[in-house]
């Protein structure tokens, strides 16, 4: 007895040291400190305190457009990736259900019958219906760890699912504002095709009066025809990107309706909250955690295959064999078998196996670890982005100022004779440059928003 007790002790130290019950949790060797860098800083990061944090806010409080707010809306509905993400959740959670019901013993009916003859004799039948059952009894933790490895999987699902969310809403949100941002320069080029080609009209008139040459003219028609070319390609790149939002939306090309880009607001402060608060809110990390912690378990599995597996099986039913005779009615039948299984000479493919499943362990972890400096660069990237842009902003609507200014004074040169056409066409040339770099630097803007609230794991709810 003493004996007994002894190993019994022996048996549960050895298994507390190898984990096999032991539940995942975060490694202490994840690091989320000092991800974000500061955008006015060339070395520093950024000393966060604030928990406020700009990606718990519900995605119509930053993209608040109606008609942005509606094709959002379709899209989560209708989009397919976002459907097979629903589909894939719903299948982990069956095999969450299947892995805890492999606790409970397994029932099938086996009925089986013959029929024998022997020597040209009378031909004897006998039957049994017996309901067979096998009950695994999960003392290593082979069967805990299986089911915890399957709640990982299935949290893995779910967060993929508001990952593909997140990435729904940003897209059609970017796709959105690109076309915007499309509609403004169009409005410009087209705005700058009716000033060239009075401008044309002007030159020839003056030709007649003798006041310019040939060569001017054809020079000022040049400038109409490309103005004029650039305006179609513009508009050939406002229909592909109606037709890559449809498809987004799930639906055939067709017009999209959306409002202007100067229309567009955003919140007054992007609040990007202690960086521990992407390790539980951006879906991908969390993705990635949960890889990490089917890895782990699939660890704890391999471990506990060393351990015995011990199985009860036994049978209930009725049968007309008894033995050498047959009786009928059937009689009932019953039977009861206990089995161990302990690994002996296939130990090699068990160490080998471990090796394997810890491998990949430290595999995840890495990768987990990577997901998070990535993110921590994304949002880095965001808020140099936005921070750049709005200074830009500044400048731009400096130099349309300006430029507009010249275009203006130029033509007055040119009515007192101080000036040429040539310094007219070069004046707004220049305005119709900057006025489209003001358009693309603000859209830009608009998308350093989107990026930020994606990288801070907005749009998840």
């Amino acid at each position: 007895m003493k004996k007994q007790i002894i190993g019994m002790m022996c048996l549960a130290a050895m298994m507390s040291s190898c984990h096999i019950y032991r539940a995942y949790d975060r490694p202490e060797t994840i690091d989320a400190s000092g991800i974000y860098r500061d955008p006015v800083s060339e070395t520093d990061t950024l000393a966060v305190t604030d928990t406020a944090n700009m990606g718990n806010l519900p995605w119509k409080e930053v993209f608040r457009d109606p008609q942005l707010q509606a094709l959002i809306e379709e899209g989560l509905a209708n989009n397919v990736d976002m459907q097979a993400a629903i589909l894939r959740v719903e299948e982990a959670k069956v095999m969450l259900t299947a892995a805890k019901l492999a606790y409970l013993p397994s029932f099938n009916l086996v009925p089986q019958g013959t029929l024998s003859s022997f020597d040209k004799s009378k031909t004897s039948k006998t039957y049994q219906l017996p309901v067979a059952a096998s009950w695994e009894i999960d003392l290593f933790g082979k069967l805990l760890n299986a089911k915890r490895g399957q709640r990982a999987a299935y949290l893995q699902s779910q967060y993929s699912q508001q990952a593909v969310r997140s990435q729904i809403i940003g897209g059609i949100a970017n796709i959105y504002y690109s076309l915007l941002m499309l509609d403004r320069q169009v409005d410009i080029t087209a705005q700058t095709v009716d000033i060239y080609k009075e401008n044309v009209r002007a030159m020839e008139a003056m030709k007649i009066a003798g006041m310019t040459t040939e060569a001017a003219v054809a020079q000022m028609r040049a400038a109409y025809h490309q103005i004029e070319a650039s305006l179609l390609d513009l508009r050939r790149q406002v229909r592909e990107t109606e037709n890559s939002l449809c498809v987004l939306l799930a639906k055939t090309p067709q017009h999209i309706d959306r409002s202007t880009l100067d229309a567009q607001t955003v919140p007054d402060e992007l609040m990007v909250g202690v960086p521990l608060q992407l390790l539980e809110n951006r879906p991908d990390v969390k993705v990635a955690e949960m890889s990490l912690a089917s890895a782990y378990y699939t660890t704890n599995q391999a471990r506990s295959a060393f351990y015995p597996s011990i199985t009860i099986s036994g049978t209930a039913g009725w049968t007309n064999s008894a033995g050498a005779a047959i009786v009928n009615p059937g009689k009932v039948i019953l039977s009861a078998i206990a089995s161990l299984t302990q690994p002996i000479f296939n130990n090699g493919k068990l160490i080998a196996n471990l090796k394997v499943s810890k491998a990949e362990e430290k595999i995840a972890q890495m990768n987990y670890q990577q997901t998070i400096l990535e993110a921590g660069q994304e949002v880095s990237d965001a808020l140099m982005l936005y921070d750049t842009q709005n200074k830009k902003m500044l400048h731009d609507r400096q130099q349309v100022d300006q430029l507009d200014k010249a275009v203006t004074y130029t033509k007055a040169l040119f009515q007192s004779g101080d000036a040429t056409y040539l310094e007219i066409l070069t004046s707004q040339q220049n305005l119709l440059s900057a006025q489209l770099t003001e358009v693309s630097d603000n859209f830009q803007r608009l998308q350093a928003v989107i990026n930020l609230y994606s990288a801070l794991g907005g749009g998840r709810n």
